[in-house]
């Protein structure tokens, strides 16, 4: 069956413009029977306003006719002549000029060993390469892994600054996550003076060498 778009509001449409029934209604519209009976009760929906199938382009007028002559048809919707419009465009694979192509070894390298907290998906939808071509640089087994070194992708032109700093936050963001959630904290934390059984007043005064007193000349102590 077809998506319908807007489906409550198409099913406000339904029950203030047609004889249809609730299960007809509901269908239709890919909604319970309960909540075509809230909106027909005003107790849903009520703030939405109705949109029109046929004038739309998803349901035809023969369509709603057969349903009205009979609560036991169930109507088909037709393909909307707006679907086309409002379906999500899929994004394409990031194209890389030919004379750009044998640089894309080298932005590789700079990301494993710069970022290496980076995925190589990510690598990959960056740099239009693939995660076979990021495995073979990571353990030099690409062909040309003698003559291949580590440069920026801003620099060979694969990518603009704004997507690079957008990868690599992505990716710090997603790992310091991972290492929150394995309880892992970078570096050494100092232990407050507290906890480290040292009296604060102590603790807090600066360390001043103590002299020997001496009674007379001859350097003997008290």
């Amino acid at each position: 069956m077809t998506d319908i778009l807007m489906p409550k509001a198409t099913a406000v449409w339904l029950v203030d413009n047609t004889s249809l029934t609730f299960d007809q209604i509901a269908d239709f519209c890919g909604l319970h029977p309960l909540e075509v009976k809230g909106i027909a009760d005003g107790e849903v929906a009520r703030d939405i306003r109705g949109a029109d199938p046929i004038a739309n382009g998803q349901l035809s007028r023969e369509e709603l006719d057969a349903a009205q002559n009979n609560d036991k048809y169930r109507m088909r919707a037709q393909k909307s002549r707006h679907a086309e419009l409002l379906k999500p465009v899929k994004k394409a694979p990031r194209y890389t000029p030919v004379s750009r192509r044998q640089d894309r070894p080298d932005a590789i390298a700079w990301f494993i060993r710069n970022h290496p907290e980076v995925a190589d998906a990510q690598i990959a939808r960056l740099l239009g390469t693939t995660k076979a071509t990021i495995d073979q640089v990571r353990t030099r087994s690409h062909w040309n892994s003698a003559n291949i070194k580590p440069v920026d992708p801003v620099t060979l032109g694969l990518a603009t600054q704004l997507e690079l700093d957008a990868v690599v936050k992505k990716a710090a963001e997603k790992k310091a996550k991972d290492d929150a959630r394995r309880g892992i904290v970078d570096g050494p934390t100092l232990e407050p003076a507290s906890e480290t059984g040292v009296p604060l007043d102590q603790a807090e005064q600066p360390y001043v060498a103590e002299e020997p007193l001496y009674d007379d000349e001859d350097g003997e102590e008290d």
